[in-house]
């Protein structure tokens, strides 16, 4: 799948403003910042965030919406998922996890921040390439 075959919507820029927290180049595009925040997030093959949470006092999380290409979504202490277009994934407030691409493939998905009550994210730690190299 060449990037730009990738999704129907834009891909955006290279993600500057979270790059420290990304092994390898991301792009985003948000897509609403109004009532629902929505980024349209693009992994390049072998890109994925590090270790993160999303905490609330109440209600939060995330939700991913594949739009493009296989990657994973890991929760900590459990085996990855692999995800392909069409997949959704509900992750609730406080569960630590990762998500990105296949070492072969581009990978996007659109980003929806769950509403609710003192929200914030942690970033931990990157994904170790021994981690990631378990994937293949």
């Amino acid at each position: 799948m060449k990037q730009k075959e990738l999704s129907a919507f834009p891909m955006g820029e290279k993600n500057v403003a979270y790059a420290k927290y990304f092994t390898g180049q991301s792009y985003l595009n948000m897509l609403s910042l109004d009532q629902v925040v929505v980024g349209n997030v693009t992994f390049e093959p072998g890109c994925r965030n590090w270790w993160h949470r999303h905490h609330a006092k109440s209600g939060g999380g995330q939700m991913l919406l594949v739009t493009a290409g296989q990657g994973y979504y890991q929760e900590w202490g459990k085996e990855a998922r692999e995800l392909h277009p069409g997949d959704v994934v509900h992750i609730p407030a406080e569960v630590k996890h990762w998500h990105g691409a296949a070492p072969d493939s581009w990978f996007a998905h659109l980003a929806i921040e769950v509403s609710g009550e003192e929200t914030s994210n942690e970033w931990c730690v990157p994904v170790s390439d021994e981690e990631y190299g378990r994937l293949k």
